[in-house]
């Protein structure tokens, strides 16, 4: 056992929260982080939250851990590598194949095309990838964009055929998460509102999850049956739930009693140099469009984070959070963006890899401060302020003395919070209305048991 394992379980177990990020088959780095976490038995999940890919891992992973115990565990990694080799089997599920878009016939494949070889195995000469990388050239993104710029998914697809369907139909247990200790909460975005959709135990499903990773380029909007609705309401459309969260971190904040929550990030949040060709600019805008929600429910939770700090908020009420992150900001930034795409059996095993070593070094490092204190630190990465030591080595020891009205200002008491109301409502509070990031919300009075 490692070292840092031993070390954590001396100091008896801690009960976590996960969120994890969507990104097409970049989710099989979140794979391996999950799959080197199970390893640690001092480790429990209160709840996971998933958005896409994240959503598809979070389902697989509380299939296997729903009768619980090591066994389970075990059942869990075994879970997640089934699923995955499936996903390489398939070579479609993501958007594209070896053998065409979809695996629909006639339709071009994007096997073969600089912008993707190299990565998976697929043939092409060894001097195109970086002949495509120097110029700034994607054929395989080209292509793709080209294609769904001129044709939707009701033309290309009238059959509505989706390879991802029949892999969770495998591999997720709806029934068996419904008897599942771990709280598993699944985003999709209402087509016609823009408003995210939390599935959540009475109405998870299969198609659920299709909706979570349904990027609308590629797939057609997959229809369900509102909450707000009965049996007999209309269907509503919904697309990917990246759109309106990637992934959600109220359910977190509002159902489970966990303090510290554990975010996998595998979106980049900023890129070096400004993008200048077409397909650049398109992909950068995504990255934005499905950081932003992230971004927003962050900014809600460091107001609430500030204002216990400040002890100006009624510690027993409001959940204050302890937030860390397992991410390779660097490693995931130096993929492109089409590689989202890419099933390929040895992309999808370096990406594990990858997760697993990064997992490693978090369980080395930040994990130690579970229980304890945040190791993310929101405003320097997600509000792009400088860190306080930074702002004090630039503005000099003048600049940082407390005034007198700092000084009166104590810490309250320190937070033990056994109710959740979400950041949000403190954010209304404050007259700060844009950055609430979901509306404000009870917790459950169910209360959670360990997985």
């Amino acid at each position: 056992m490692p070292a840092a394992s031993s070390r954590a379980r001396r100091r008896g177990p801690q009960t976590i929260d996960l969120a994890l990020q969507g990104g097409g088959s970049h989710g099989a780095f979140t794979w391996g982080v999950l799959d080197r976490l199970l390893e640690e038995p001092w480790l429990h999940f209160d709840g996971v939250s998933g958005t896409s890919a994240g959503a598809l891992n979070a389902a697989v992973l509380a299939t296997g851990l729903s009768e619980g115990g090591a066994s389970g565990r075990r059942r869990a990694q075994a879970a997640l590598r089934a699923f995955w080799d499936d996903v390489a089997a398939s070579g479609s599920c993501f958007g594209s194949a070896q053998g065409g878009l979809l695996g629909l016939p006639g339709l071009p494949a994007l096997s073969g095309l600089p912008g993707l070889a190299g990565m998976s195995g697929m043939s092409a000469p060894s001097w195109l990838p970086e002949l495509s990388r120097l110029a700034g050239w994607n054929p395989a993104g080209l292509w793709l964009a080209e294609f769904t710029r001129l044709f939707s998914p009701y033309q290309f697809n009238p059959l509505d055929i989706n390879p991802l369907r029949e892999i969770v139909r495998r591999h997720v247990d709806i029934d068996a998460i419904r008897r599942g200790a771990l709280a598993v909460f699944v985003n999709a975005t209402a087509v016609r509102s823009g408003r995210p959709r939390i599935f959540h135990r009475a109405d998870l499903s299969h198609e659920a999850l299709l909706a979570s990773a349904c990027l609308p380029q590629l797939f057609r909007a997959v229809e369900l049956v509102p909450a707000e609705g009965g049996a007999q309401a209309a269907p509503e459309p919904y697309w990917d739930g990246g759109y309106s969260g990637n992934p959600a971190l109220w359910p977190l904040i509002y159902e489970t009693a966990a303090l510290d929550l554990v975010l996998v990030k595998i979106d980049p949040l900023a890129r070096p140099g400004t993008p200048d060709t077409p397909l650049e600019i398109h992909d950068r805008v995504n990255e934005i469009t499905f950081n932003a929600g992230l971004a927003s429910e962050m900014r809600a939770i460091a107001f609430v984070q500030k204002l216990h700090a400040e002890g100006r908020i009624d510690t027993g009420h409001y959940k204050n959070l302890r937030l860390h992150m397992v991410a390779d900001e660097a490693a995931m930034a130096a993929l492109p963006p089409s590689s989202k795409l890419d099933t390929g059996r040895a992309f999808l095993q370096r990406l594990h890899a990858l997760g697993r070593r990064t997992a490693e070094a978090w369980l080395a490092g930040d994990a130690k401060q579970l229980g304890r204190r945040s190791t993310l630190d929101v405003r320097h990465i997600f509000l792009g302020e400088t860190p306080p030591a930074a702002a004090a080595a630039v503005a000099g020891p003048q600049a940082t003395r407390p005034g007198p009205r700092a000084k009166a200002r104590q810490p309250g008491k320190p937070a033990q919070a056994a109710k959740q109301v979400a950041p949000a409502r403190a954010a209304r509070a404050a007259s700060a209305p844009k950055e609430a990031a979901a509306p404000a919300a009870r917790r459950a009075s169910a209360p959670r048991r360990r997985a």
